[in-house]
């Protein structure tokens, strides 16, 4: 397999393109405006209940600012918001490079733009599985699959991509955005990225816990078995 070797980033990437999909949408109210105020050309794509609540908080100045991701992809939402940005789109525009001309003909050729910046906080499992009613079926419904998935390609990708998972960082973020004209400096990203894959590594292993701590005769329980 023929890997790319990267030699050349930028310290400071400017914040231009955001994606914004949390189960805990906890200081998006003062962030995102923040943010806009910082660079008001920022564009946000967001789903589902995030993108409502980031309406609510932008009101008329939403406009042309907050794009659903299911328009800017072109595929909509399946029943439930089972798929929502598992697209290729979305993954061209995490993981290139900027300096590298085949990407930047890729994300001509299928009319994406590069997104610099990624918050995303996941499912709620350990609350979920946390309940003494909880069953296998809960369970397995809050496993996050998208949300891993981004922060994973954002963090591979800190050369150019903020990977955000935690609320307690809007404010370092948005000073920073502040002080350095609307970017973002590689140390900072470099922190967020080792953050992040922190953050996908304990929910993996929540999950694998819960798997190994739950008897399979709960599971044939939970549903009609089919062929038996």
């Amino acid at each position: 397999m023929t890997m790319n070797k990267v030699e050349k980033i930028d310290d400071r990437v400017r914040v231009n393109h955001v994606l914004i999909s949390v189960s805990d949408k906890s200081g998006l109210e003062s962030f995102v405006p923040r943010m806009l105020a910082i660079n008001p050309d920022i564009r946000i794509f967001s789903t589902g209940g995030t993108f409502t609540r980031l309406r609510e908080i932008l009101g008329g100045q939403a406009g042309d600012r907050l794009t659903q991701v299911a328009e800017y992809t072109g595929q909509p939402e399946t029943q439930g918001g089972l798929v929502k940005t598992l697209d290729f789109k979305i993954y061209l525009g995490l993981l290139t490079e900027t300096y590298n001309e085949a990407h930047q003909s890729d994300l001509k050729r299928t009319g994406a733009v590069p997104i610099d910046m990624v918050v995303v906080n996941l499912y709620p499992f350990k609350e979920t599985i946390a309940k003494a009613t909880v069953t296998p079926e809960q369970a397995r419904g809050n496993i996050d699959i998208g949300g891993p998935c981004m922060i994973r390609a954002s963090a591979k990708n800190f050369i150019r991509v903020a990977s955000v998972v935690d609320p307690a960082d809007y404010g370092q973020i948005a000073d920073e955005m502040d002080a350095g004209k609307g970017s973002i400096g590689l140390a900072l990203r470099y922190r967020l990225a080792r953050q992040a894959f922190a953050h996908t590594a304990a929910y993996d292993t929540a999950i694998a816990g819960y798997l190994a701590d739950t008897a399979f005769s709960a599971v044939e329980k939970e549903y009609r078995l089919k062929n038996r």
